[in-house]
C-alpha cells in the first residue's frame, strides 16, 4: 500500500521531524481557517454597522457547535483509526473510517433540521436583540442550516486523513476551502459588489466549505484501494462494534465545544446588557483571540494519530518525547501572542472596525482575555494526549472544567463585582484551574507507567 510510507513518519522518523512534519500541515489549515473566520469580520466590518458585527458575533457559538459534532466522530475515529493501524488492524481501520464520516453526516444533517426549526429562540438565547437579529439569522441561515453538513464533512475528513499519515493532503483540503472563503468574502459582503453583509460572509463560509468537503470525497474515489479510509455504506454493519469507541474518544472534544458554545452565549447575553458596541467588540476580540487558539488545536490535531499510534504500537518513550515537543512549541507561540497582543491591543482592534467606541471596549477586553492562552495552550495538547491513549475520563473531565462547569457561574460573579469587563477575566481563571487538574492527571499516569 502507498500510505505505508506516511506510517513510516509515526514509527522511525526523529522525533522532531516526526512532530513538525504532523503538526506544521495542520497548523497551517488551522492558520487558513482562522484567516477565514476572520475575513468574515474583517469585511463586515468594513460597513461600519456595528450591528452587523454583532449579528455575527451572536451566531457565531451555533456555528462552533457544528465543530462539536465534527469532532465528535472526527477526534473519536482519527484516534481509533491511528490506534488500530499502530496494532497493524488495517481493515479495521477502513470501517472505523466509513462509521465516522457517516456518523458525522447524518448528525450535521439532523442539527442543521433542527436549528432551522428553532432558530429565533436560538439566537435570542445566544444574544440576539432587535438591533442584531436579523444579521445573526441571515449569517446563521447559510452557514449552519445550509451549509453546516459541509463545514462537519470538512473538517471530519481531515482528522481522519491525518489519522493516516497524510497530513500535507489533509492541510490542502482545509487550505482550499479557506482560501476560497477569503475570495469570495468580498464579493458577497461589501456594497459595491453583491452587497449582502452579515448574510454574504455565511454564504461564502459555505459555498468554500461544500468545495472543500467535494475535494475530501474526491481524494476517497481516486485513493481507493490505496488508502486506510473508506466512505463504503456497506461498512456500517460494523457500527454495534466500532461506535462506542469512537464517540467515547470523541466526546470530550465535542462536549468541549458544545460547552463553548454554551459559555460564549452565556458571555455574550451578559455583554448584550451593554452598548450594542460593547457586543461588536467582543465579537472581534474572540476573533483575535483565536490566532493562539488554532495554533494550539493544530498542534493538538497533528500530534493525535502520533501519538494515538506510538501508544497502540508500545512505544511509550516516543510518546512521550513527541508530546513535549509539541507542548512547547504551543506554549511558545501563545507566549509570542501575548506580548504583541498587550502592546497593540488598540491598533489590532482598529484593523477591524472604525467606530472609536468600538476600539476603546476591545482593546480593554482583548488585554484581558489573551492572559488565558499560555495555559490553554499546554491543555489542549494534553487532553489530545489523554484521548490518544483511550483514557476517556481524563478528557472529559479536563474538557468539562475548560468549558461549562465553572464559566456561567464565574460571570455571574464577576460581572456582579467588576460589570461588564468582570466577564473578560472569566477565561483566565477557568483556564488557570483546568490546567492544574490536568497536570495532576499527567503525574498521575507518569507514575502509572513507571
Amino acid at each position: 500500500m502507498k500510505q505505508t510510507n506516511h506510517l513510516e513518519v509515526f514509527e522511525r522518523a526523529p522525533v522532531p521531524r516526526a512532530v513538525m512534519t504532523q503538526i506544521l500541515p495542520a497548523i497551517a489549515s488551522q492558520m487558513i481557517a482562522l484567516i477565514y473566520n476572520l475575513a468574515d469580520t474583517y469585511f463586515v466590518g468594513m460597513l461600519n454597522a456595528p450591528q452587523e458585527t454583532a449579528g455575527i458575533t451572536v451566531a457565531y457559538p451555533c456555528f462552533v457547535m457544528l465543530t462539536a459534532i465534527s469532532n465528535l466522530f472526527g477526534v473519536g475515529g482519527a484516534s481509533a483509526i491511528a490506534r488500530a493501524l499502530g496494532s497493524r488492524k488495517e481493515e479495521e481501520a477502513r470501517r472505523i473510517s466509513a462509521i465516522s464520516i457517516y456518523g458525522g453526516l447524518f448528525s450535521g444533517l439532523l442539527f442543521s433540521l433542527l436549528f432551522f426549526s428553532l432558530a429565533s429562540p436560538i439566537l435570542r438565547l445566544c444574544g440576539a436583540t432587535a438591533e442584531t437579529y436579523a444579521a445573526a439569522y441571515g449569517y446563521a441561515l447559510w452557514v449552519v442550516v445550509l451549509g453546516g453538513p459541509f463545514t462537519i464533512l470538512n473538517t471530519l475528513m481531515a482528522n481522519l486523513v491525518r489519522a493516516e499519515g497524510a497530513a500535507g493532503i489533509a492541510a490542502f483540503g482545509v487550505s482550499f476551502g479557506g482560501i476560497l472563503n477569503i475570495l469570495l468574502d468580498p464579493l458577497f459582503v461589501l456594497p459595491r459588489f453583491l452587497g449582502y453583509g452579515a448574510a454574504g460572509a455565511g454564504m461564502a463560509t459555505a459555498l468554500s466549505n461544500a468545495a472543500a468537503a467535494g475535494y475530501f470525497a474526491l481524494y476517497l474515489l481516486r485513493r481507493r484501494g490505496s488508502t486506510y479510509l473508506s466512505a463504503s455504506p456497506r461498512l456500517l454493519r460494523f457500527a454495534p462494534q466500532y461506535l462506542p469507541s469512537i464517540l467515547s474518544i470523541g466526546f470530550p472534544s465535542a462536549l468541549q465545544y458544545a460547552l463553548t458554545v454554551v459559555a460564549t452565549a452565556a458571555q455574550a447575553g451578559f455583554v448584550s446588557k451593554y452598548p450594542t458596541e460593547a457586543v461588536a467588540a467582543l465579537g472581534i476580540v474572540k476573533k483575535l483571540d483565536q490566532l493562539p487558539l488554532y495554533f494550539s488545536i493544530g498542534v493538538s490535531n497533528g500530534l493525535l494519530p502520533l501519538l494515538a499510534y506510538n501508544h497502540a504500537a508500545g512505544n511509550h518513550r516516543r510518546r512521550e518525547r513527541s508530546f513535549r515537543l509539541g507542548s512547547t512549541i504551543s506554549v511558545g507561540f501563545s507566549l509570542l501572542c501575548v506580548i504583541c497582543y498587550e502592546i497593540f491591543a488598540g491598533s489590532l482592534i482598529a484593523l477591524f472596525i472604525r467606530d472609536s467606541v468600538t476600539v476603546e471596549y476591545g482593546a480593554v477586553f482583548l488585554r484581558c482575555m489573551v492572559t488565558a492562552m499560555p495555559m490553554m495552550a499546554f491543555c489542549y495538547p494534553m487532553i489530545i494526549q489523554f484521548q490518544a491513549m483511550g483514557l476517556a475520563r481524563e478528557s472529559v473531565i479536563c474538557s468539562i472544567l475548560r468549558k461549562g462547569v465553572l464559566d456561567i457561574p464565574l460571570l455571574f460573579l464577576m460581572d456582579s463585582l467588576f460589570p461588564l469587563y468582570g466577564c473578560m477575566w472569566v477565561q483566565p481563571i477557568v483556564d488557570a484551574v483546568s490546567l492544574l487538574v490536568a497536570l495532576a492527571f499527567y503525574r498521575a499516569l507518569k507514575k502509572t507507567a513507571a
